[in-house]
């Protein structure tokens, strides 16, 4: 296979690398948004002495907590324990978790000037830690074999946070901000894509052998908003990290309207929610994209003879074409047994593929 300079690259080795890149597998690769989390006694026992951002910032911790799914269950793929809101902190906003609550943001951004007055920083400088832990995981995962997700949010997803200073059901604040002042917008959305661009380059220098682009709020918009507000800005993005020679994944949900529109936008691999079938869902992002996804979280609450059958649907829906990568459509909820997500991927091991072409 050949990189985009030219060159000749070995294939990948690996079924998560090889999915990513279309190339044919004997089982289907799987791993778990939020395969680290509270479901995982390891992980609870951890954040009852450590805040999420000690956690986060703290090489060792967040290395340790990336690892232990590895070390529970027989995944393809690890992912790097992060969040992604610390970018912002560096920008200059005023993050906090809080317990039982979540992110809350103390000055979020209402006014252009504030937007002006956001600071710019390399990731080296402010995002040391999250770096450090990949490099710190890199080290045990290279000779196992396994590889190590990087991943970011996407500028539409962290404006918002930055707007909307925490969670929120309609963006009134964002939506009337990028309404009301769009070379606002661009000036706010240029700058998230220099800091997520170079972040997510960096992590790809420290070891990552893949980055994942998180648009969970980019749903909330109509295909017109996110063709003429978001679409450009991610295009800009992943023609950034393009040169890093790694697989891109863009994760949205909500979009299951405008996926091509997402597609579009440069990712080599599109995860997918629930709310779509998978083979729908792939006849639109087109079958030079791979496909991840895309069972929905809260099946991993059902008892195992509901379970099977929803884990069956979305194998028979991939039909074994190569390319496909086995997810949730969200990450894994807090009250999620950890049998259950051990049977899954078992399960979804036991499969073996016989390659075939997708049906266009």
């Amino acid at each position: 296979m050949s990189s985009d300079n030219g060159q000749t690259q070995p294939e990948p080795t690996g079924r998560f690398l090889r999915a990513c890149r279309l190339l044919p597998v004997e089982r289907t690769p799987v791993w778990l948004m939020r395969q680290a989390g509270r479901y995982m006694s390891e992980y609870r026992a951890l954040r009852e002495r450590y805040s999420m951002l000690e956690a986060i910032s703290t090489p060792e911790l967040a290395a340790e907590i990336t690892m232990q799914p590895l070390a529970a269950f027989d995944l393809d793929a690890a992912i790097i324990f992060a969040d992604i809101l610390p970018p912002l902190i560096g920008m200059g906003l005023q993050l906090d978790f809080i317990k039982g609550v979540g992110p809350r943001i103390e000055n979020p951004l209402r006014t252009t000037k504030a937007i002006d007055l956001l600071a710019v920083p390399p990731a080296v400088e402010t995002l040391a830690g999250t770096l450090e832990a990949i490099r710190l995981v890199v080290a045990e995962l290279e000779p196992r074999g396994i590889p190590l997700i990087g991943f970011a949010g996407a500028p539409f997803t962290i404006a918002s946070y930055a707007i909307e200073g925490s969670g929120s059901k309609t963006y009134a604040h964002t939506k009337a901000l990028m309404y009301s002042e769009p070379a606002a917008w661009a000036r706010l959305m240029n700058k998230l894509v220099t800091i997520t661009g170079d972040y997510l380059r960096q992590q790809a220098a420290s070891g990552a052998t893949a980055l994942q682009v998180f648009d969970s709020w980019a749903g909330a918009l109509g295909v017109q908003d996110y063709v003429r507000y978001v679409q450009p800005y991610n295009k800009m993005l992943f023609d950034m990290l393009r040169s890093t020679g790694v697989p891109l994944i863009s994760f949205s949900t909500g979009t299951s309207s405008y996926l091509c529109e997402v597609a579009d936008c440069g990712a080599d691999v599109i995860g997918v929610d629930w709310r779509l079938p998978l083979d729908c869902a792939w006849k639109q992002v087109g079958p030079d994209h791979a496909i991840q996804g895309n069972l929905d979280p809260v099946a991993l609450l059902a008892p195992w003879r509901e379970l099977q059958p929803r884990i069956d649907d979305v194998l028979q829906r991939a039909a074994g074409r190569a390319g496909h990568i086995f997810n949730l459509g969200h990450g894994i909820l807090p009250d999620t047994s950890v049998d259950s997500v051990r049977r899954l991927i078992d399960y979804v091991h036991t499969r073996e593929l016989v390659p075939t072409e997708m049906d266009t």
